[in-house]
């Protein structure tokens, strides 16, 4: 009842933004011609791509997918190969709670290997070592078939331990038939993710798969709010992309990769010490952003990368910041100074290398954030020069058009939602694009959410500071720009 009184609630708003409007304004051609600017083109592309990827997703996960599934568990069943499942898990400051439940599930999922498991463990600090051993032990079901091997390390960033873990693993000799599952260490895994994994790689063109996710928040707020409505809007968009057997990303809380693939000297490499050769800022080396490393690799080399809708991890998310906003932003530069890095070289492979629709995907992810700028822009522009009018009426739009967004995500996912959502959505669009503009031209600044990184630090030589100026007067000037344009356009 109090969900459909806020519902109800939030459509009287729309409608109180839309009679502040009088009916002069909306009928004033000259003003019709900036509200069609502010909605008009652009905003058509953006719904009709929106659209398109809803309509890929259905098709995949209603027809498509249940038949490839159908047919790897067939091909499985048929072969009778033994298939060894390999675990390579990072755990660095996570608390000793989430690590009793991230561990005492992937023992289980472990032990329920069918041909056995290995289960490498990257940590820091001794305390962990001492406690995942003692899970280990204590472990209430037979653990005879699990092997673990404890990989005491550094801290020297996880890129450094996933490689030295890699390496390890590879002395196992892992045969074309094994599996290797990524877990982070807060990462709680499916108990049946071998079972469930194995069979898609019978496909010799299969090189990984990812999973639908969830996230374990402790509170009810803004922030849990937020990270649903990511993850619903994960899956949809992963149902589009699992359509052309290429998804964007093999995300680093969960993913399973072909045992031989990822202990491949070329592969281990590119975790270990990937880096990206830029016109102005030099050699920049990954520092996070494993998981678009091994994405690019295995994209290069002409594999298959897949989805799987009906099975999902689940990763305990702390909130990094005091509040939602500072916690957004944080999250929101690393993931996008990741994506950043990497689909620009993504881009140069071509779409013969990966289908038309995932190398345009590829592109979308860089026009996007001008083309999301666009409207409140134009909104600014035409508030100053026109009428202020045009704020209210814009704001009513885009309540209505993200509270339909947000049914047609619950829709897809059988689900739905708060009346936080619409706001969410359209705040990490705007604030998104923003934060993907700023990180384009500061490739070089990266940061850990838990983890100090060196590059993310404050410039301190006199390069580095030559080159942080220069880096904002490139943002500045391409702001700049983007703005003349929509003056240009909704002004003539």
């Amino acid at each position: 009842m109090v969900r459909a009184l806020t519902h109800i609630a939030y459509f009287a708003v729309i409608v109180l933004l839309t009679l502040v409007v009088p009916a002069s304004f909306v009928g004033d051609p000259r003003a019709a011609k900036h509200a069609i600017i502010v909605i008009g083109v652009l905003g058509a592309w953006r719904y009709s791509w929106a659209m398109l990827n809803l309509c890929r997703a259905v098709i995949f996960r209603r027809f498509v997918y249940p038949r490839r599934k159908a047919a790897a568990f067939k091909a499985d069943r048929e072969s009778g190969r033994r298939r060894h499942a390999f675990f390579m898990v990072t755990s660095y400051m996570v608390d000793q709670d989430t690590t009793l439940m991230v561990y005492r599930r992937l023992f289980r999922a472990a032990a329920a290997a069918r041909d056995g498991a290995t289960i490498v463990s990257s940590v820091v600090d001794g305390a962990d070592e001492r406690l995942i051993r003692e899970i280990y032990a204590t472990m209430p079901i037979d653990m005879s078939s699990v092997k673990l091997v404890m990989d005491r390390i550094k801290s020297n960033g996880k890129r450094d331990a996933m490689a030295r873990a890699l390496r390890l693993l590879a002395s196992f000799s892992p045969t074309p038939h094994d599996i290797m599952i990524f877990v982070d260490g807060d990462t709680v895994v499916p108990l049946d993710v071998v079972e469930q994994s194995a069979p898609w790689f019978q496909d010799p063109r299969v090189g990984a798969l990812t999973t639908h996710e969830a996230a374990i928040v402790d509170k009810d707020n803004l922030f849990k709010d937020w990270f649903v409505l990511r993850f619903n809007q994960r899956q949809l968009m992963m149902c589009s992309m699992g359509l052309s057997e290429r998804v964007l990303t093999l995300t680093g809380r969960m993913s399973v990769f072909r045992a031989c693939l990822a202990t491949d000297p070329g592969f281990v490499n590119g975790v270990g010490h990937d880096f990206l050769n830029h016109w102005r800022l030099g050699r920049v080396t990954f520092l996070t952003g494993d998981d678009k490393s091994t994405w690019y690799w295995l994209l290069r080399n002409g594999y298959k990368l897949l989805y799987l809708p009906d099975m999902m991890s689940a990763s305990v998310e702390t909130q990094p910041r005091a509040t939602f906003y500072d916690s957004a932003k944080t999250l929101m530069v690393r993931w996008f100074g990741n994506m950043m890095r990497t689909n620009g070289r993504a881009l140069r492979l071509g779409p013969r290398s990966m289908g038309f629709f995932t190398w345009w995907s590829i592109l979308d992810q860089r026009v996007s954030m001008f083309t999301t700028l666009f409207g409140p822009i134009s909104v600014a522009v035409t508030a100053l020069f026109v009428s202020p009018l045009v704020i209210p009426l814009y704001i009513g739009w885009v309540l209505a058009t993200r509270y339909i967004f947000c049914a047609f995500i619950a829709l897809f996912n059988g689900v739905w939602f708060p009346v936080t959502h619409p706001p969410i959505l359209y705040f990490s669009q705007i604030v998104g694009a923003a934060i993907k503009t700023f990180v384009l031209f500061r490739l070089d600044k990266q940061k850990w959410t838990r983890q100090a990184s060196t590059g993310g630090g404050a410039a301190i030589g006199l390069f580095d500071r030559l080159k942080a100026a220069e880096s904002a007067a490139h943002h500045a000037l391409t702001l700049c720009w983007l703005t003349l344009a929509v003056m240009y356009l909704s002004l003539i």
